[in-house]
């Protein structure tokens, strides 16, 4: 972990230290005009640089559908109708690159189909919006059938599908998408990770199991914390039977491969206690554990997730630079989430002096994303983490948090 971080130059938190908020956990002036100021000069930059981004990654991960979220979610904090356009330029630019492969919110035409039927209704769109999520629901058949041969993770399988019909159905404000749909993605997750661990005889470790590329990944991006993150969530209307029987059992044999440091693996069996990552570590498994808290009600959860917090905040100022899925951007977030579950505002506090650090963009010397105005790898997710702070207590991780 140490070699693939900067080490964190801030005390940690005190009320002598803390000069971003005041008792309440209310931003400070200065600390809010700093944020507005950093944001305005990054998307000048974010800008400029697309001019020569792949003109046909349609993606939300590295593509256009990425820069048309972080401008619907400006317009949404700032109420500017001049950003809502942006996203409305960004995401039409989106779907005409569309690949009709894979499905999932991320790295899929789910992804800017949901991202579409959001934009186009806010800007009064109303058919393209309908025909988005028509789009949208016609993967559902293939979704579902056991014999697709889709993975069940988040960033190529099925739970990429699921983000999105959660998504649009947020953003609607309403059951856009039938809860019968959600329902049954879900249970065809629960019934893939039924097969798989009873084919592998791994039922007395984890009723549940699930691989991609022939590994069992433990974090959310590919893996078992992303699935059983989702599983949990009340919109997916699994019984209390199954969450007791199946999804409990399963995420304590996740919180049972833990190292000493509180990191989590990035694979099972994998004994190198190297990536501190949304996607790959305890920045990640961070979510699945408090949701485990606030569905079970188990303590131990709770204690795991800070200690997650822990190893984010000792080495989580990544030499791979400020993005989201492996930078200090997206390993920020596991502070505000912790924040918003327990108000203690010295997670306030870290997320605060990791937006400082995020706000000397570039000085460094961190590598340089393969797509470095992207809204995962690159500066998008930045601006958009940055913009989450000016009202933290909303702040979800972007494309995964509910």
């Amino acid at each position: 972990m140490e070699q693939r971080c900067l080490q964190n130059p801030y005390p940690d938190y005190s009320q002598e230290v803390s000069t971003s908020f005041n008792s309440t956990g209310q931003l400070t002036f200065e600390f809010v005009h700093c944020l507005n100021n950093k944001i305005k000069e990054l998307l000048q930059a974010m800008e400029k640089g697309l001019k020569s981004a792949d003109p046909g990654d349609y993606t939300v991960y590295t593509g256009w559908a990425g820069i048309a979220l972080l401008y619907l979610h400006l317009s949404d904090i700032y109420g500017d109708s001049s950003l809502l356009q942006k996203a409305h330029e960004y995401i039409s630019k989106s779907l005409r690159c569309l690949t009709r492969r894979d499905v999932t919110f991320l790295c899929g035409d789910a992804g800017p189909y949901a991202v579409g039927a959001a934009v186009f209704q806010k800007v009064g769109h109303i058919k393209e919006a309908e025909d988005c999520v028509k789009s949208l629901i016609q993967m559902y058949p293939s979704v579902v059938r056991p014999d697709s041969g889709l993975p069940d993770e988040l960033l190529y399988g099925r739970m990429g599908y699921l983000y999105s019909l959660l998504f649009v159905n947020k953003q609607f404000g309403e059951e856009k998408i039938p809860s019968s749909y959600i329902q049954q993605v879900c249970n065809t997750v629960l019934e893939s990770g039924d097969r798989l661990s009873g084919r592998r005889n791994l039922k007395s470790q984890s009723p549940l199991m699930y691989e991609w590329y022939r590994e069992y990944y433990v974090g959310p991006a590919h893996g078992l914390a992303g699935i059983y993150y989702f599983l949990m969530q009340p919109e997916c209307n699994i019984s209390s039977e199954k969450l007791q029987n199946l999804v409990r059992p399963s995420v304590e044999y996740v919180s049972r491969l833990k190292f000493p440091s509180g990191n989590f693996p990035a694979c099972i069996g994998d004994r190198r206690d190297l990536l501190v990552h949304w996607c790959h570590g305890a920045p990640g498994v961070i979510y699945m554990l408090i949701q485990a808290y606030k569905v079970f009600g188990e303590q131990q959860y709770l204690v795991d997730a800070l200690q997650c917090a822990e190893v984010a905040w000792h080495y989580g100022l990544l030499k791979k630079g400020y993005g989201l899925c492996h930078g200090a951007a997206g390993n920020a977030y596991s502070f505000l989430a912790l924040y918003n579950l327990t108000k203690d505002v010295k997670f306030l506090y870290r997320a605060c002096k990791f937006a400082e650090w995020c706000m000397d963009y570039g000085t460094h010397g961190c590598r340089t994303a393969d797509t470095p105005y992207s809204l995962f790898e690159g500066m998008a997710g930045t601006i958009y983490f940055l913009s989450d702070l000016l009202e933290p207590t909303k702040a979800k991780f972007p494309s995964f948090e509910m």
